[in-house]
């Protein structure tokens, strides 16, 4: 009787077991979402023009439109892959409020844990943005701030207490080549 009682429980286990495993197996993965896709593509074209040339009176609306949109998709648990986390992270990053760049940078960490590579940079930007938006000096060296010549950005205040190897760990320069490459963005006369 013994037996017979512990091989239904071994065949209702290996039962349970398997049907677990052929619904895995069928199920197949989740595709990127479209709308947020192309919203992340519309994000990235409008600043093509580059810092100087992009015209922020027609940029802004389009902004707020997508970090809207961006909000409801996630609210509504619509973000599914690596890359929709990081569409998400990366459109949301652009607003100017600081609760948005933490759901970014958590975005981001949520993008990076399911594999999109794509987001190790931006998870420290956003930690970057968060910061200075809060008062604090940055941490990374991955955002400049307008110097006192007009038309000049300079690297903002960065915590000298986060190593070069940290930075590299996250995508982001050393901070003496964050230094020395703020000149870049410089408007072009």
């Amino acid at each position: 009787m013994r037996l017979s009682a512990w091989s239904a429980t071994v065949a209702l286990a290996v039962a349970v077991v398997s049907t677990a495993i052929a619904r895995d197996v069928q199920s197949p993965p989740p595709s990127d979402d479209a709308e947020l896709t192309r919203m992340f593509q519309a994000d990235q074209d409008d600043r093509k023009p580059g810092l100087h040339g992009i015209d922020w009176s027609m940029v802004k609306p389009r902004d707020d439109a997508r970090m809207k949109r961006t909000r409801e998709i996630y609210a509504a648990g619509e973000l599914r892959t690596g890359a929709d986390w990081l569409h998400a992270a990366l459109i949301l990053q652009h607003s100017s409020a600081p609760d948005d760049y933490l759901l970014a940078h958590e975005m981001c960490v949520a993008a990076l844990a399911q594999g999109e590579k794509g987001a190790k940079w931006l998870v420290a930007a956003t930690e970057d943005r968060f910061l200075m938006a809060i008062g604090r000096k940055q941490r990374f060296g991955t955002q400049y701030e307008a110097a006192a010549e007009a038309g000049k950005l300079r690297l903002a205040p960065t915590d000298p207490q986060v190593t070069d190897d940290l930075r590299a760990a996250v995508g982001a320069p050393p901070l003496a080549k964050a230094k020395d490459t703020e000149g870049r963005f410089d408007k072009k006369e």
